[in-house]
C-alpha cells in the first residue's frame, strides 16, 4: 500500500463478540492498525509496548486496533516455539488478557483479505492513519526488535504524533521485519510437513531404575520434561495428543521430552500403539542428545519390579498417580511438577520459562 493511499474498509470480528468496521473508528484523529499474531517472537515481545502504545495515546483521539491475519493451517508445529498460543480465533482472548490490552482485537485469518489489501507482511507490521484515513506511515512499530531493553528510535510513536501535529513524517516507510504472515496457501507445505512426521516410526524401549536415574540427572543442557502415562489411565491417553503437539513445538529450541509408560508387561504391545496413533515420533533435533547420552529412544515403558524405586530415581515427591509430569531444568533441578489431567497452555508456559533461563 503506498503512502497517501486510502485506508481499505473491513468487517473482522472482534474477541469481544462484536463485528469491527472502519465506521466505528470514524471520529478517530488518527488511526493505527498493528498485524500481529499470537505466536511469533516478535509480536510476543512487542505485547507490552503495544498496550502502552494505546495507554499512551487513546486520550489524544487515536484509535489502536490489533489484527490477526495468520491462519493456524499455514503453521508448522515447530513454528510455535516461543509462546504458549497457537493463532486460532479461540487463542486470541486469553493472549489479550494476558497482555492488559483493552482495544480491539480483530480476525482476519478467515479470508486474510484485508490484510492482504493492506499489504501486511510480516508480524508486527503497523499501518498509520491520517483523520483522512490516508496512509501516513507503514513499517515496523520500532527498533527494539525481541530486547525488552528501552527503546531508543519508535516509528509508530514518531508518525502518531506527526500526524497529530499537523507534520511531515521523517520516515514513512520501514521494513516491517517480524515472523511473516502465515497465508492460506502456506497449508500445503504444512501438510507436507505432517505427512513427513506422520512416516517416522515410533519406538519404546523398556527402562530400568539406573537409565532412569541419568535421565533424570539431565546432562542434555536442555529443559526436559518427563512425562508418566499409562494405556489403562484415561487423562493419559485423552492428553497424550496435546503432549506431543508440545514437543513438536518446542523441537527447535533448548527442550526435550521423556516419557515413561507404566504399563505392565503383557500391555507393552498396547502402550506402543499408544505411540504410533498418537504419531510420538523422536523430532530429528534429538539426535545429537540421544547420541551424547547413549540413548536411542525417548519413550519408555519402566520394567523394574517396583515402581516405588522408579519414584525415588525420578521424582521423590511423585505419589504414583498418573499422568504425573516432572519438569527438569537444564542444570537438574526440578522447576515444576503435576499430576492429573493437564491445562497445554499452563505447561507450555512452564516450558517457555525454563528454556528462556537457557536462551532468552
Amino acid at each position: 500500500m503506498p503512502t497517501g493511499a486510502q485506508v481499505p474498509d473491513f468487517k473482522l470480528p472482534g474477541i469481544d463478540g462484536k463485528t469491527w468496521t472502519l465506521a466505528d473508528f470514524k471520529d478517530a484523529k488518527a488511526l493505527v492498525l498493528i498485524f500481529t499474531c499470537n505466536h511469533c517472537p516478535d509480536a510476543v515481545a512487542a505485547r507490552e509496548r503495544t498496550r502502552a502504545l494505546h495507554a499512551d495515546y487513546k486520550d489524544r483521539g487515536v484509535a489502536i486496533v490489533a489484527i490477526n491475519a495468520n491462519n493456524p493451517i499455514g503453521l508448522r508445529p515447530d513454528e510455535l516455539g516461543y509462546s504458549p498460543y497457537g493463532d486460532s480465533f479461540e487463542e486470541m482472548k486469553p493472549f489479550a488478557e494476558e497482555a492488559g490490552w483493552t482495544f480491539p482485537y480483530l480476525y482476519d485469518g478467515e479470508t486474510q483479505s484485508f490484510a492482504e489489501a493492506c499489504g501486511a507482511q510480516s508480524t508486527p507490521h503497523v499501518f498509520v492513519f491520517d483523520a483522512d484515513r490516508k496512509l501516513r506511515y507503514n513499517g515496523r512499530m520500532d527498533d527494539a526488535g525481541r530486547s525488552a531493553d528501552p527503546v531508543e528510535k519508535s516509528f509508530v510513536r514518531d508518525a502518531i504524533d506527526a500526524v497529530l501535529d499537523g507534520g511531515e513524517i521523517e520516515t514513512p516507510v520501514t521494513r516491517s521485519f517480524g515472523c511473516s504472515t502465515k497465508w492460506l496457501w502456506k497449508k500445503d507445505d504444512v501438510a507436507k510437513d505432517q505427512a513427513a512426521w506422520e512416516a517416522r516410526e515410533e519406538n519404546l524401549e523398556d527402562l530400568d531404575v539406573e537409565l532412569a536415574k541419568a535421565i533424570r540427572a539431565n546432562p542434555s543442557g536442555k529443559a526436559r520434561l518427563i512425562h508418566f502415562w499409562s494405556t489403562t489411565c484415561a487423562p493419559c491417553v485423552a492428553e497424550f495428543p496435546e503432549l506431543v503437539e508440545t514437543y513438536r513445538r518446542f523441537q527447535s529450541r533448548p527442550f526435550d521430552v521423556v516419557t515413561i509408560s507404566l504399563d505392565p508387561a503383557d500391555r507393552a504391545e498396547a502402550a506402543a500403539d499408544l505411540l504410533k496413533k498418537n504419531h510420538a515420533a523422536i523430532p530429528n533435533s534429538y539426535a545429537e542428545g540421544l547420541k551424547k547420552e547413549n540413548r536411542s529412544a525417548m519413550h519408555y515403558r519402566f520394567a523394574g519390579e517396583n515402581p516405588d524405586h522408579l519414584a525415588e530415581a525420578i521424582d521423590p515427591e511423585w505419589s504414583g498417580a498418573l499422568p504425573h509430569n516432572v519438569l527438569i531444568s537444564h542444570d537438574g533441578k526440578v522447576l515444576w511438577r503435576h499430576t492429573g489431567r493437564l491445562d497445554a497452555v499452563e505447561m507450555r508456559r512452564e516450558i517457555l520459562k525454563a528454556i528462556d533461563a537457557i536462551q532468552p
